[in-house]
């Protein structure tokens, strides 16, 4: 099995350590707003990858931390916590916040038929570690405490910025304003901040009363369900030039070692070529996929189209093509069950095998599908030898076609209901403002609507 490690920017072989269990981190969600299309592309690749680490024969050990403190709007250590901004903005307890997104995450990663990780850890469940780790890099010379926090010192550790190629002095030369004043170098950064009284989420420290850095509670959970050397680390793009450099500094000048052997990121999921953007309204969730009569197996199935390491361009037209491809597969894999013909199985089996094999080709493996599946006859050795490439895609391809719509609709109470009406009637005015609100006010309640052309329906999930 050959996997691309960013850090050393090629492919390359991958055993795990022991020879049996792949340990992998994934840097999971920051809970302050539900996670969009493009973070669950990330999770895909994540999904796909640790699949087709098992069809390889190993065991695998997966952590994925759940980032309910600590998050700043800028990662250069400025601004203020997400999820205390959002509770802010929001007036409610933060703690919920993060309690609700936190619950609608696993239930959209579910329906995508993403394995959960063996272990899922909340940053606020392990603050202790983190203010033991940040004890640590001070007491070795590699942290200092200023009048707002205390900072990694990168000037202490040589090899910053190997992940990313970043140029550390034409950066520093670069910089027009110094965002911190307390710091000694642009780009050292946060291990812990000290907060204001008002600050709703805050610890006792050696250093007063704050909160933990964000990049500091990866290396701090990492370590302690994982060790002091692990297999692979994963991400989106965005992280490496700050995040997971930020981590490999803190973990590295900790242990004296190398913490993570492979570094695996996913590209960017754009919409109609550009970014997604919230100001722009293009910031698509499931849900709102579901609305136009889209299932999560079409959105999966729509990733599997291109490369992880490959960005991948979201289009109404795109997914409406996926979704149409999707169900005529699955009749075209229904249609091998029980058959007798006797229909070749074993050259495809093993070109999707060795497509998941390489750097997890998840699109050739596909395209390989298609081609065993087209042959003429029916034959009960095909629909068992995609039983067992679905091991990897995850694509449930033992079902029926599906559309969102097609999913079954609860009876709703009249208040519900009502709120439906209501938007209905936002919708009518062109009031679209008021009908997303309502939308979103529904969804607090726990109630999903789809657009079909029967008129909207209201499910309770």
């Amino acid at each position: 099995m050959k996997l691309y490690n960013t850090l050393t920017r090629q492919k390359e072989e991958f055993v795990p350590a022991d020879g049996r269990t792949a340990g992998i981190y994934a840097c999971g969600p920051t809970v302050y707003s539900p996670a969009h299309i493009g973070n669950m592309r990330t999770y895909l690749f994540v999904d796909w990858l640790r699949r087709a680490l098992k069809f390889e024969g190993y065991a695998v050990k997966h952590v994925m931390n759940v980032t309910d403190v600590g998050h700043l709007t800028d990662d250069a250590d400025g601004g203020e916590d997400k999820v205390v901004k959002e509770s802010r903005e929001r007036k409610t307890d933060p703690w919920e916040i993060a309690r609700a997104v936190t619950e609608r995450f696993f239930a959209d990663i579910d329906e995508l038929n993403v394995e959960r990780p063996e272990i899922v850890c909340k940053a606020t469940g392990h603050i202790p570690q983190m203010i033991a780790f940040t004890g640590a890099l001070m007491q070795k010379g590699h942290a200092y405490e200023t009048p707002d926090g205390i900072y990694f010192d990168i000037s202490t550790f040589p090899g910053y910025g190997r992940l990313s190629g970043l140029d550390l002095e034409a950066q520093q030369a670069g910089a027009r304003v110094e965002v911190n004043p307390y710091k000694r170098h642009s780009a050292d950064f946060a291990l812990w901040k000290k907060a204001p009284r008002e600050h709703i989420m805050q610890w006792e420290s050696p250093w007063g009363m704050g909160y933990p850095g964000w990049h500091i509670e990866c290396s701090a959970m990492g370590l302690q369900y994982l060790g002091e050397r692990f297999d692979i680390h994963t991400g989106g793009v965005d992280h490496i030039p700050v995040h997971h450099e930020n981590e490999i500094a803190q973990s590295e000048a900790l242990l004296g070692h190398p913490a993570v052997r492979f570094w695996m990121h996913g590209e960017f999921l754009l919409i109609d070529g550009g970014k997604m953007s919230k100001s722009l309204g293009n910031l698509y969730t499931l849900a709102d996929l579901a609305e136009r009569g889209y299932s999560p197996a079409h959105f999966r199935y729509f990733c599997a189209g291109a490369h992880y390491r490959n960005k991948l361009n979201f289009t109404w037209e795109g997914i409406d093509a996926a979704k149409t491809s999707y169900d005529r597969l699955l009749a075209a894999v229904r249609a091998h069950r029980d058959g007798t013909d006797a229909v070749s199985a074993e050259p495809y089996l093993t070109q999707m095998r060795e497509a998941a094999g390489d750097d997890l080709n998840i699109p050739k493996a596909v395209g390989a599908l298609w081609s065993m599946v087209r042959q003429p006859g029916r034959s009960q050795a095909v629909y068992d030898a995609v039983m067992e490439i679905d091991r990897v895609l995850g694509l449930r391809l033992d079902s029926a076609p599906q559309a969102a719509e097609e999913r079954t609709t609860d009876t709703v109470p009249p208040d519900v209901q009502a709120l439906v009406e209501t938007r209905q009637a936002a919708k009518a005015a062109k009031n679209y403002a008021e009908a997303d609100r309502i939308r979103d006010e529904l969804r607090a309640m726990g109630y999903e609507l789809t657009d079909t052309k029967e008129g909207v329906q209201c499910r309770k999930v």
